[in-house]
């Protein structure tokens, strides 16, 4: 005969020691003080001395009406700095400028799309020549994120919406 596996719950005195601590501080992420100090620093460097691409496409947003989307510079989101986040709807911008690491840049993309944030990459060069394109392809990508957001909160809603038990055609008398 064979064992049967039970299943073993533990002291609840064990329990409460092995608790994980709260996160204070960069929005859950689990980022120490020290380093998270160093990338708003590294990022308030990178506001004081941004290049031409980032300073041509940040002028277009603040003169853009976006309703209650802005786009903020150089943020610090995790452990990465994005050139632009969207916070409201989870969207960041990436100027690819030349000579980057492509390696790096990837990384810090799927670790951003692992948590929600959709990543669009664009080419300096491109802000540059052709600022009507980019603002088109930007425009594109919120619509898009917009209806992304919209279609999950539609889904959360009638996953979560109470469902009755009866209905009152099963009680009704013939």
């Amino acid at each position: 005969m064979t064992d049967r596996k039970t299943l073993q719950l533990r002291d609840p005195s064990e329990t409460a020691d092995a608790a994980p601590a709260l996160k204070k501080k960069g929005r859950g992420w689990e980022i120490s003080e020290k380093r998270l100090d160093a990338l708003h620093e590294q990022a308030r460097d990178m506001r004081r001395h941004s290049t031409e691409a980032h300073k041509a496409l940040a002028e277009k947003f603040a003169k853009a009406d976006m309703g209650p989307f802005t786009f903020k510079r150089h943020a610090v989101v995790g452990s990465a700095i994005v050139d632009f986040n969207c916070h409201k709807l989870g969207m960041a911008i990436m100027i690819d400028e030349e000579g980057q690491d492509d390696a790096l840049a990837k990384r810090r993309d799927k670790s951003l799309e692992a948590v929600g944030i959709r990543v669009m990459r664009i080419a300096a060069k491109d802000i540059l020549e052709d600022m009507d394109a980019v603002l088109q392809r930007i425009t594109l990508g919120m619509r898009s994120r917009i209806a992304d957001k919209k279609q999950a909160r539609h889904d959360h809603q009638r996953n979560s919406a109470p469902r009755p038990r009866y209905s009152r055609e099963d009680n009704a008398e013939d």
